[in-house]
């Protein structure tokens, strides 16, 4: 059996926010092997997530983004089940980065665009990893653009 290290135990909580415990039996099951115990716990972090999908959201917030001319907004309404997690960090960072999104590419498409900050996700890949971490349903609200002088 592999030793398994708290260094790899505490990388694959902050990337997947699954409980250590789990985390540790994955690991023991594929012999400390982090890249395949990334891709369980993923996989069932997005099984878990499509679970909560029917789920009402009946609170969130609204993020704003502006650039920095003035110029541009982008401003994103989303919506989860509890007021807890709409104060959450997770919830908090996915809208500040999903308003920046929307001031950067627009709102045509949004959940299918690529994330700007890393190419390999799709906005809707993100919103399913803050619902696996939090456990509750997360949904996109109204998406805007606004620049200056465009109608």
């Amino acid at each position: 059996m592999a030793k398994i290290d708290i260094v790899q135990i505490k990388k694959l909580r902050e990337e997947t926010g699954v409980a250590i415990i789990r985390i540790r039996e994955i690991l023991e099951e594929v012999g400390g092997d982090e890249k395949k115990a990334l891709e369980i716990l993923k996989k069932e972090g997005l099984e878990k997530a499509s679970k909560s999908e029917g789920r009402e959201t009946s609170e969130g917030k609204i993020f704003v983004y502006a650039h920095h001319t003035g110029k541009v907004v982008g401003i994103v309404e989303l919506l989860c089940e509890t007021d807890f997690v709409a104060r959450n960090d997770l919830f908090e960072t996915l809208g500040k980065d999903l308003s920046m999104q929307a001031a950067s590419m627009g709102d045509e498409n949004f959940e299918k665009q690529e994330f700007i900050r890393d190419s390999s996700k799709k906005v809707s890949d993100l919103i399913k990893e803050v619902i696996a971490k939090t456990g509750e349903n997360i949904r996109l609200g109204r998406v805007e653009r606004m620049g200056l002088g465009e109608k």
